[in-house]
């Protein structure tokens, strides 16, 4: 009698850790599917510049009709097919098919960065719930607390051992707490549906996430130098200043002469149906025709696309100087938050474990007459923002630790052991890189 036992047991919930709500962002968050489609597409421009090397095929056909006033009818008809190839064009097919693979590099690399942007954003997601959560909590306890205080405040003015004045109190400090947990409860409410879209499900279990270790460098000059070298935007921008290069090459290219092959074929002949209903004898005739391009002069249009290719490889490379510092900038911030938050972490614990015990000392001290009913809320009131303070430093560093170690390049799905598949672009690439016919995408579309 197990089975039946089992089938009807209720499902145990299983609680999301920060790794699983990154990998469900990571898997089906529609913006990052949106960047890997254009990447798709991106992958199509090395087939474009490749369609230089290839040759260029038409055919025509026509009929005309001749009518004659003598009533004699004729008909001409014409077939033919051509085929152009080009041999030599100055280099820029050859450059434009390797700027093509440099952006098709520079814009995986864009992806990457994509990928851990959103698995940052999933990470700080899961924590701003974990936080909310536990501000909600802690407001709530502190609203509990003061309605007692509310209530004890009443019943010893029944008996003659306590003021209006300190039912009053009590009563304005109860009242602001509760609209402070309106507040909290808001706010959670505002950052579960964040999540949800990110990561693409409602939170379930969320607890407190710890900062991150995997990955973390052990100290900020290695996370410096990592992030100036293996961060995806940087490594765009270099692949960037390859596509630039090339195309100044491609541009250059228009100045040197170009040889072009035709080949053509040709079927033509004149039917006159009114004449025994015979048609004539038709032509065919072939032809294979060699061209040499020589430019001298274009209007000077040639030089001024040159030179704005050049303009362009300039402004790329200052480009990479420009990414290579905002990644420092970002990393020395991260890391410094992160310290910052760890030590506010222990002072905030010192502060929390003191004002319990100032709490107690007051709350004592108030049933002997020492203390008043302001000084027990006042003292209540800073337990509750050493709490509150606590949830924001360990939030703080559960961020800043991934946001240490995005800057650096390194959350990624291998980076962090994420489970879930990792996405491949260059299985697309390799299936239309020399495709050289078909309307379908890979996925059939």
């Amino acid at each position: 009698m197990i089975a039946p036992l089992l089938f009807f047991a209720p499902a145990i919930a299983v609680a999301e850790t920060i790794s699983g709500a990154m990998a469900k962002a990571y898997q089906y968050n529609p913006d990052l599917n949106a960047v890997r489609a254009a990447l798709r597409a991106t992958d199509e421009n090395v087939t474009i510049a490749k369609s230089g090397f290839r040759p260029q095929i038409g055919a025509s056909a026509g009929v005309t009709g001749i009518d004659i006033r003598d009533g004699l009818n004729y008909r001409t008809h014409s077939a033919g097919v051509s085929i152009t190839q080009q041999v030599f064009d100055g280099f820029q097919t050859l450059n434009n098919v390797r700027s093509a693979e440099s952006g098709v590099l520079a814009s995986r690399e864009n992806l990457r960065a994509n990928e851990i942007s959103l698995l940052l954003s999933a990470a700080q997601a899961y924590a701003v719930v974990a936080r909310n959560q536990q501000i909600v909590v802690i407001r709530r306890q502190n609203l509990n607390f003061l309605e007692e205080q509310v209530k004890a405040a009443e019943s010893r003015l029944v008996v003659n051992e306590g003021t209006r004045t300190d039912v009053a109190q009590s009563q304005a400090e109860a009242a602001a707490a509760k609209a402070a947990l309106s507040t909290a409860i808001a706010a959670l409410k505002s950052s579960e549906a964040t999540y949800v879209q990110i990561v693409g499900d409602a939170p379930k279990g969320i607890k407190q996430p710890v900062p991150a270790k995997r990955g973390l460098p052990s100290n900020l000059d290695n996370a410096v130098a990592t992030g100036i070298k293996e961060h995806p935007s940087v490594l765009a921008s270099l692949h960037s200043v390859d596509a630039a290069g090339y195309q100044v090459k491609s541009a250059e290219g228009i100045l040197l002469p170009g040889v072009v092959i035709q080949g053509s074929v040709n079927q033509s002949g004149t039917t006159q149906p009114g004449f025994f209903g015979q048609p004539q004898e038709d032509t065919v005739a072939g032809s294979v025709t060699a061209q040499l391009r020589i430019p001298i002069y274009q209007g000077g249009a040639e030089y001024g696309r040159v030179r704005q290719a050049k303009e362009r490889l300039g402004q790329q490379r200052i480009l990479v100087d420009s990414v290579r510092a905002s990644v420092q900038q970002t990393i020395v911030s991260a890391y410094a938050q992160y310290e910052a938050a760890k030590a506010s972490i222990v002072a905030n614990r010192e502060q929390i474990a003191a004002a319990k015990v100032a709490l107690s000392g007051v709350l004592e001290e108030r049933n002997v007459g020492q203390a008043t009913t302001l000084d027990v809320l006042t003292t209540q009131r800073d337990l509750l923002e050493a709490q509150e303070s606590l949830v924001l430093s360990q939030y703080i560093a559960v961020v800043a630790s991934y946001s240490v170690i995005a800057s650096m390049g390194r959350l990624t799905v291998t980076g962090q052991g994420l489970q879930v598949a990792e996405y491949r672009p260059e299985k697309h690439y390799e299936a239309v890189k020399d495709k050289w016919f078909g309307l379908r995408t890979v996925d059939g579309r």
